[in-house]
């Protein structure tokens, strides 16, 4: 069973007989996209929560550091345009370090290559590579797969996949649980306490038939009885 009761921001749902308070939905999405688990958390949802913060961020960092940690970063330049980081970005505040560092590459790049004498925040932490990057030309996203090898890739596909979950999670404190009984439990129909099951009723069907046929069969045997005493 599911049922829901809505007061002004505060949203309240009940699913398979359990009530849960969704508190401001918006507020919860916006917190479970900063911190993976921080909307349910917020929603008094610390089981739920506590799961998704570890899980979510031990795929993450387990990418970040397969892919040396050069595998989140934002561009979108000629020859390095970085979809990934659009799924990445997912999993919230722990991307938001290549945003400010993608803007400072750009303003440190002039016709398509990065001026000289620049250096990169945080000593390059989420930085990304220097321009120009062109496709089978030594540069550094080049380096990086020559050092990490096949640890790169799955350094993106892992952060990646972490960002995607957390989207899940996202929708999962905005909407709540899944709207579908869970518990196994169903209303059995025809056996409730007084009603006869369809067996039940064969079994008194059949019995009531084999009392009227003995009955049947005492009144022959008496009526034949009755006559030869008459005769």
């Amino acid at each position: 069973m599911v049922a829901s009761n809505s007061t002004g921001s505060s949203c309240e749902i009940e699913v398979d007989g359990v009530r849960v308070d969704l508190r401001n939905r918006l507020l919860a999405a916006f917190l479970a996209w900063l911190v993976p688990g921080a909307g349910h958390m917020y929603q008094r949802r610390y089981t739920k929560g506590t799961l998704f913060l570890v899980c979510i961020l031990l795929i993450w960092i387990l990418g970040f550091a397969f892919g040396g940690g050069h595998v989140v970063y934002a561009s979108w330049e000629p020859g390095d345009k970085r979809w990934h980081f659009f799924l990445q970005a997912g999993v919230g505040t722990v991307a938001l370090p290549a945003l400010i560092q993608g803007n400072h590459m750009r303003k440190n790049t002039v016709n398509g290559r990065t001026v000289p004498g620049y250096e990169p925040l945080w000593g390059g932490f989420m930085a990304p590579p220097q321009r120009p990057v062109i496709e089978g030309n030594p540069d550094e996203v080049a380096a990086w797969y020559a050092v990490y090898g096949a640890g790169y890739e799955m350094g993106t596909l892992y952060t990646v996949i972490a960002g995607l979950l957390n989207i899940l999670v996202i929708y999962d404190a905005f909407a709540g649980p899944l709207a579908v009984p869970i518990s196994g439990r169903k209303k059995e129909g025809g056996d409730s306490p007084g009603e006869p099951s369809g067996g039940d009723e064969s079994v008194a069907s059949s019995d009531s038939f084999g009392v009227t046929a003995n009955s049947d069969a005492r009144t022959t045997t008496r009526g034949s009885t009755d006559v030869g005493l008459a005769q």
